[in-house]
């Protein structure tokens, strides 16, 4: 039991899997969307949710070519439930996590192909594209 427990608290101790589970709070994710909020490289990024995923965590569901993740519904982990709700309770105002939900908000008004395509530039593609007028110059 005690493995259990390690497995899950070295999940919750780094600050960028921490930021992944209070963007998942919102609902489920898209790698790409994780990907664009947090700025990480794709592999990087893969590597938090394979350690969030193994603590119990976090679940993924395939669509086509995407994978979404979102919190643990399950309880895969005896530890796992009590951890998510600590996250969940934390870190409401830290600048970071308000930063990262404002980022969010702008990603969400993104295609998820045009985030897997561009990256964190398909945020920028898309202000320009909201702020002209009948294709003319912003």
């Amino acid at each position: 039991m005690l493995e259990t427990f390690e497995t899950v608290a070295k999940a919750v101790a780094d600050p960028s899997r921490v930021r992944i589970l209070k963007l998942l709070e919102g609902g489920e994710l898209c790698v790409c969307q994780i990907t664009t909020v947090l700025d990480l490289a794709p592999a990087t990024i893969s590597k938090h949710l394979a350690a969030l995923k193994t603590a119990g965590l976090v679940q993924q569901r395939r669509d086509g070519k995407w994978v979404y993740y979102r919190l643990a519904e399950r309880d895969f982990n005896a530890y796992a439930r009590s951890f998510l709700d600590l996250v969940g309770a934390s870190l409401k105002d830290d600048p970071t996590s308000v930063e990262d939900r404002r980022v969010l908000a702008l990603v969400n008004a993104v295609p998820v192909q045009a985030l897997c395509d561009q990256g964190r530039a398909a945020l920028f593609s898309n202000a320009l594209a909201e702020s002209t007028c009948c294709g003319g110059p912003p």
